[in-house]
């Protein structure tokens, strides 16, 4: 576990504007070891979105160092699978047809990976449906099966569940942690969410706004399966939501709904 899948040095993006160019991030240092699950939380406008679309390769306009597996980082590609908030499946396409994409089902690998999917994902039963008659956890659930097919070394996860309902949200994480414990998947994690963050992550990255860079960076010394009751839990969650009362803007959702 000790290779680093992702490098990230010295990683600065402006974005020029009428009233003067907007720093989004300055100065980001990061590494990311093989199979690390690493959640990031931070108040709205500090980067976190944006350096997850540099990961992917979905913008190349910054100057510093990104490297996935020792290559710099020049645009979108297979080894990166990126989740967005909506499932953004194709609603003509079963679900099956839609983590298959554009390779066929009539090819017996790819049959065989997406069944092994559509399981690991709890979809059983669903293969014929289409997104119209799936709930929003179980859409999302589809588009994660989706760009885990190609085998990305790395799945970027900009708040995939962010617009569900608390119930189906915790669901989902249990879901999530068993396709990594499964696959060990290296992936980093986006969220607003405290308890979501310290729940998933291995390790806990917390950024700050104005210009956005990385406030501190929390190990989550934590067994999986983790409960949130637990003591260990508590104060691990209080020691990050610590840090962020020496940030002056309150925009992070702590949790309270799960």
């Amino acid at each position: 576990m000790s290779e680093e899948t992702l490098v990230i040095e010295h990683l600065n993006k402006v974005f020029a504007a009428p009233a003067g160019d907007v720093i989004a991030l300055s100065n980001i240092q990061l590494k990311v070891k093989k199979g690390e699950l690493i959640t990031i939380i931070g108040p709205s406008g500090c980067g976190k979105s944006t350096l997850l679309k540099i990961v992917a390769g979905l913008d190349t306009g910054y100057s510093g160092t990104v490297l996935l597996n020792g290559k710099q980082i020049d645009g979108p590609s297979i080894e990166k699978g990126f989740i967005f908030q909506e499932p953004r499946l194709f609603p003509w396409l079963t679900v099956e047809h839609n983590i298959a994409a554009n390779l066929s089902l009539k090819n017996p690998e790819v049959r065989k990976k997406v069944d092994e999917l559509i399981e690991l994902v709890r979809l059983k039963g669903f293969e014929k449906s289409y997104p119209r008659e799936l709930s929003g956890g179980m859409a999302q659930r589809v588009s994660i099966a989706r760009a885990l097919l190609r085998n990305p070394d790395v799945l970027l996860l900009d708040e995939p569940f962010g617009a569900l309902d608390a119930f189906t949200r915790s669901h989902l994480q249990e879901v999530l942690l068993d396709i990594w414990q499964s696959n060990k998947t290296t992936m980093l994690f986006v969220t607003h969410d405290l308890d979501e963050a310290v729940f998933l992550g291995e390790r806990v990255v917390i950024m700050n706004p104005r210009p956005g860079h990385i406030r501190n960076i929390l190990p989550i010394d934590l067994p999986f399966p983790r409960k949130r009751s637990s003591t260990s839990f508590q104060e691990l969650r209080r020691l990050v939501l610590s840090e962020f009362e020496k940030v002056e803007e309150p925009a992070i959702d702590v949790g309270a709904g799960i």
